[in-house]
């Protein structure tokens, strides 16, 4: 590893894309057990990284069964609620893994004064771009591969979601491991082997982002649907 942590020299790009279509062709439609074993196989544990939002640690959990000791980003946006931060504060006493706090550039109080305060009403796209997209593109430069937590169920944005493919924007493999789960096997495996569960997640918040953008969600209704609620917007741009 570099002075930051994060894995040095690797493949190139036309290598990790065509290794990214090999493993989307051999795991079709794989179980999570078998979609991380074939990544064990072809990548060190320091070229690996997962990204968790905190709402719980089923992604990290899975991924340090096989890849102990792998990186868990989490994106401290600077707005997330108290409940979040004591998730993260869990995984990392709990669980195999190393958690790296990504950053945006600014702090909430410098933002404030270079755009004005609660940007996140105004603009909430650039808000997102600045404290989210930015932070992860940068942050994932270290790595050949991310695990996300996307899941089909959770938006008709993401029904289409494979279990391997090539991250164009930011250059690497991505895995979405489950991809298939719905959220009651979510809770279900976090029950059974006691993972770290956001408690928001009982309060009706299925996904949980920053506290100002997200909203409980009705029974029944889309689990997203609690973010940007009074808004025109349903992707923070990580997934994109």
């Amino acid at each position: 590893m570099d002075s930051t942590g994060q894995a040095g020299t690797h493949r190139s790009a036309v290598e990790l894309r065509a290794l990214a279509q090999t493993g989307a062709a051999e795991l079709g439609d794989a179980g999570f057990e078998l979609v991380v074993a074939w990544v064990a196989a072809n990548f060190a544990v320091d070229a690996v990284a997962v990204a968790c939002s905190m709402a719980d640690a089923v992604l990290p959990h899975i991924v340090s069964t096989q890849l102990p000791g792998v990186d868990v980003l989490f994106l401290d946006t600077g707005y997330h609620f108290a409940e979040t931060h004591q998730t993260r504060a869990d995984v990392a006493r709990l669980l195999p893994v190393r958690l790296v706090d990504v950053l945006p550039e600014h702090s909430v109080a410098e933002q404030d004064r270079l755009h004005g305060a609660d940007l996140f009403n105004r603009d909430p796209n650039l808000c997102c771009a600045m404290r989210k997209v930015e932070p992860l593109h940068r942050a994932l430069g270290g790595y050949e591969l991310w695990f996300t937590g996307v899941r089909r169920d959770e938006a008709p944005t993401r029904s289409n979601t494979p279990l391997v493919t090539w991250d164009d924007r930011n250059g690497l493999v991505k895995v979405n491991p489950l991809a298939a789960w719905t959220f009651e096997e979510i809770l279900g495996y976090a029950a059974l082997h006691q993972v770290p569960v956001n408690s928001l997640m009982a309060q009706g918040y299925p996904s949980i982002g920053c506290a100002p953008c997200t909203i409980p969600v009705a029974p029944g209704d889309d689990p997203r649907s609690g973010r940007w609620a009074s808004l025109a917007k349903t992707e923070c741009g990580l997934h994109l």
